[in-house]
């Protein structure tokens, strides 16, 4: 249950809609009839009462596809917790690089403890994470709330202003960029993981050390010190951990052909950097402005003026109410039920749903709330759930990926979905599914009072129709291939 402290309040919306009306007044005279309600009743800014729905009025509509000869059905499923540390900003550094507050709502994060409007590439890799396999990766969704009308008590806002400012900093620093190995790595033999895995992570290692170096070195020598003191020798070494993983897996399969050339590495200025970079290392690692995704444009990338930021009690206009900790959050990674899958590559972004379906259309949304025990039933309404079942959302990412870029200039385009059989489009590849399940603990009675709702931008409404969900992969080159053999080995993998 939420906490209370027994007192009302007027909403957020009415609190700024009253001030917005009395200024008119003052300023022009003019006369407008009001019905904000009587004086110190509770108002809570609700969603339209229409927007919810019996679940058990929904028809069966989640029908996975059939699997085809040679699919891959393993699960690789990783415990990042609940965001029990309280991890919130209404930042979206997927779909709107460099703005602060630019999401206008709040987003409740697991995995990467640094995720910001600055976050880059290099910020990324720095950052803990809350995943208890080391998995960097960042998942973010819109929190959901309950406004009863009541005065809730949420816990304090964190100030994102640090991270940010790290992120910043790093983003204007060179940074050394390589091809992306696990990613075009053969199915390896199990004789050849343990080997394999060694050398991915070698490789994770040289390229760290190689931008300590960098750094460390910045100002010395002439022009070409960069490429014959750090990118020459990191090539030499990548060559030889390449050529040791192709002669692993050739031991017991076919050797892979081909695998030298991912072994050059660039020097790269982060800074005005983005759009659609290549598995290399792209995916606006500099903050970049970029239009499109789930939050339309920025307008500007890092310069823009950032937009209104949440309040002490991490409350934003038009976004109030108690803040609901998902009582399970479930980020499982599956296969294709058309053939087998091949690792994505590190830095990947990715998204579901469409955070504006008043200005985008429906074209990209998804049904996405459902309740426990009844997963085979999706609505784009809020669900009022039988007694002893929670409210479910359940996002499901995107899987066939282009093969070269980490983001596109909509971040869609370099990663869609399936067709209805889950068969990828031509010239696309199967990589491992992403799918976040989050179930909440809201009571029944809130429910049927309609009192629940998504975070979402002030034109929406808290239209559960906007609900979305984001991820970037920062998942070791090792930990990506373990998934990846776990989902094509058809087992069950907990990690």
């Amino acid at each position: 249950m939420p906490q209370k402290t027994g007192k009302h309040r007027i909403s957020q919306r009415t609190k700024i809609a009253t001030g917005a009306l009395a200024l008119a007044v003052a300023a022009g005279g003019i006369a407008i009839s009001t019905t904000f309600g009587e004086p110190g009743k509770a108002s809570a800014d609700e969603a339209d009462p229409a927007l919810y729905i019996d679940i058990m009025k929904v028809k069966p509509n989640n029908a996975e596809p059939a699997n085809s000869r040679g699919a891959s059905t393993g699960t690789f499923t990783v415990d990042c917790g609940r965001n029990e540390n309280q991890h919130f900003n209404p930042d979206n550094f997927v779909a709107q690089p460099g703005i602060r507050n630019g999401a206008q709502h709040l987003h409740d994060y697991v995995g990467n403890l640094s995720s910001n409007a600055n976050s880059n590439n290099k910020s990324l890799d720095a950052a803990g994470t809350t995943c208890k396999n080391g998995d960097k990766s960042a998942y973010f969704w819109p929190v959901v709330r309950i406004d009863t009308g009541d005065e809730e008590k949420n816990p304090p806002a964190k100030s994102p202003d640090g991270d940010r400012d790290q992120a910043a900093q790093a983003g204007v620093s060179p940074v050394i960029t390589c091809p992306d190995v696990a990613s075009k790595l053969p199915d390896v033999p199990d004789s050849a993981m343990a080997e394999v895995n060694r050398n991915l992570d070698l490789l994770d290692t040289q390229l760290d050390e190689a931008n300590k170096r960098v750094v460390s070195t910045r100002g010395q020598g002439g022009p070409d010190f960069v490429q014959n003191a750090i990118l020459g020798p990191l090539k030499d070494k990548r060559v030889a951990t390449i050529d040791r993983m192709a002669i692993a897996i050739g031991r017991t399969a076919a050797k892979p052909q081909g695998l030298d050339a991912l072994a050059p590495c660039k020097l790269r200025d982060q800074a005005g950097s983005g759009g659609s970079g290549v598995s290399n290392g792209g995916g606006a690692p500099g903050g970049a402005a970029q239009a499109g995704g789930n939050n339309g444009g920025n307008n500007g990338g890092a310069t823009a003026k950032p937009l209104p930021g949440a309040d002490a009690n991490n409350e934003l206009p038009d976004n109030d109410g108690a803040i609901q900790r998902p009582a399970k959050v479930g980020i499982t990674f599956r296969g294709s039920p058309a053939g087998q899958v091949t690792a994505m590559p590190k830095f990947l972004r990715a998204l579901t749903g469409d955070a504006k379906p008043s200005i985008n259309g429906t074209k990209n949304t998804r049904p996405a709330w459902t309740c426990t025990g009844l997963e085979n039933r999706l609505t784009d309404k809020y669900p009022i759930c039988p007694e002893g079942s929670k409210v479910e959302r359940i996002h499901t990412f995107p899987s066939c990926w282009d093969g070269k870029n980490t983001d596109s200039a909509n971040h869609r385009t370099h990663i869609v979905f399936p067709d209805k059989n889950g068969r990828c489009a031509a010239g696309f590849t199967a990589i491992p599914q992403l799918r976040i399940t989050l179930v909440y603990d809201i009571p029944h009675d809130i429910q049927v009072k309609k009192q629940y709702k998504v975070d979402s931008f002030p034109q929406e409404d808290h239209n559960p129709l906007s609900d979305h969900d984001d991820f970037a992969n920062v998942m070791s080159q090792r930990l990506m291939n373990q998934v990846v053999n776990c989902v094509n080995r058809n087992k069950t993998c907990n990690a």
